[in-house]
């Protein structure tokens, strides 16, 4: 391949692609807020993330963030979505917490 061949060949990735972003993350080192612990009770979750969903509102890379959680159907709190949120949006997401129960306990009742 030539010089000129070469200097017109695109990239496999972007710049954009290879800088982490999660270096500009404003939850770096708060991960307690973005995961839940064992047997957290519903209303300690809902004051939970409203501390990582006032982070988020505020994070440069909360697009990234999301992004990254909906493809790769990951777990917590992240770019401002539970995992309830993401099911939501129409993100699969192996056992979404929260819909599970809820679903199953309107069919229990309605029997």
């Amino acid at each position: 391949m030539s010089l000129i061949e070469r200097q017109n060949e695109v990239p496999s990735r972007t710049i954009h692609e290879s800088v982490d972003w999660t270096q500009f993350a404003n939850c770096k080192g708060k991960m307690k807020l973005f995961f839940a612990p064992r047997a957290e009770r519903p209303e300690a979750r809902e004051r939970r993330e409203f501390k990582a969903r006032k982070l988020c509102a505020e994070c440069p890379v909360q697009s990234d963030c999301q992004s990254y959680a909906r493809n790769n159907r990951e777990y917590g709190y992240w770019g401002g979505e539970n995992e309830e949120d993401r099911h939501l949006a129409g993100f699969t997401i192996a056992a979404p917490i929260g819909i599970r129960a809820r679903d199953s306990r309107s069919v229990v009742t309605s029997s």
